[in-house]
């Protein structure tokens, strides 16, 4: 079994610029476009991998398995997005983080997001595996 030194309360912070590919556009007015939901739970979801990568054993990687967050206020193109990680539990495989999203005037997200702690070699031949059409 991996032993991986993985430090409660470590935090990781990344910036965006929000630009028209990461916006929606669905709402047709270009004063209306910005920062669309999925690209800023994606953006959580790969800080907080970068947050934990470092900690684990070499082979080891990490896969988002909950989500739980809310998309509290608009950030329009050219606003800078700080997005914040922190580490708040470590169960079994399990890595349980907060994150927050900031434009710079409010919080515009905020949640939880889980990632599972798994041997990338050993998925790798498990997804090979598995039936595809």
């Amino acid at each position: 079994m991996a032993t991986h030194r993985i430090s409660i309360g470590a935090k990781r912070e990344e910036k965006l610029l929000v630009t028209s590919e990461v916006c929606i556009g669905f709402l047709g007015a270009e004063g209306a476009r910005v920062l669309s939901t999925p690209h800023m739970i994606g953006c959580m979801e790969r800080n907080c991998r970068d947050a934990v990568l470092p900690m684990l054993e070499a082979g080891y990687d990490t896969l988002g398995t909950k989500v739980n967050v809310s998309h509290l206020a608009a950030a329009p193109i050219g606003a800078c997005v700080t997005f914040t990680a922190e580490i708040v539990a470590v169960r079994d495989r399990r890595v349980e983080f907060r994150v927050e999203a900031w434009d710079e005037t409010e919080k515009i997200g905020e949640g939880t997001h889980e990632r599972a702690i798994v041997n990338v070699a050993r998925f790798t031949s498990r997804m090979a595996r598995k039936p595809r059409n």
